[in-house]
């Protein structure tokens, strides 16, 4: 694909041409989540969803010195999150989410929440479980979350949403991994050449693992 060159962000030698593509992408999506959040060490972040972006996010959050507690209802996905460093891990569908991440935080409740799932579950989840002045970002695609107000209103919530990221961020997550010698290409799970394409896709489209890469 011919672009101009002034929208394209150098490829570190240290990073492979598949983790430049998880940058450029759900790794990013993470990042630039986290950019708004204004996440730092002293939180507690309940990252809802342990595909690509929910794996990055963990992987980033253990490296900018949060605790994770990482969810998602496949068990592959949370073996993983385990392996990126995360904390704790939950699946959601044992028991009530809101209640088990504050049984982990002495009743406090999360401090932040990143949804990435795009299930409307996760969502409310995640607008249940944070503690009063917590920030909740949702990323996932595809779900419709209905929330009261009134509910939300005396917790003083942060609400927000995120999408994609500047040329500039995108260049400062690259040096953030490539300086912390963050292991992005373990995202990948699965690698396909382009003639493989159909299978790749009906693999894809089980949801379940972690991220498959096209290599040339």
């Amino acid at each position: 694909m011919k672009v101009p060159a002034d929208t394209l962000v150098p490829l570190h030698e240290r990073l492979s041409f598949a983790a430049g593509a998880a940058i450029s992408c759900g790794t990013g999506t993470a990042w630039g989540a986290f950019e708004r959040m204004g996440i730092t060490g002293r939180d507690v972040v309940a990252v809802f969803g342990q595909g690509p972006v929910g794996l990055s996010a963990t992987l980033l959050a253990k490296a900018q010195g949060a605790e994770v507690i990482a969810l998602d209802i496949d068990e592959s996905r949370r073996s993983k999150a385990k392996e990126f460093g995360a904390d704790h891990v939950i699946n959601p569908l044992e028991g009530t989410v809101a209640e088990r991440i504050r049984d982990l935080t002495g009743g406090r409740g999360a401090s932040m929440a990143l949804e990435t799932a795009g299930a409307a579950s996760a969502g409310i989840d995640a607008l249940n479980c944070v503690r009063p002045w917590g920030t909740v970002c949702l990323v996932g695609i595809g779900a419709e979350v209905s929330l009261s107000v009134a509910s939300m209103l005396r917790r003083q919530l942060k609400i927000m949403t995120s999408w994609t990221m500047s040329i500039q961020a995108q260049h400062a997550c690259a040096n953030f991994i490539v300086e912390r010698n963050l292991n992005v290409d373990a995202l990948f799970t699965s690698e396909w050449k382009l003639d493989q394409a159909e299978l790749a896709y009906e693999t894809f489209n089980r949801q379940s693992g972690g991220k498959g890469v096209f290599t040339f």
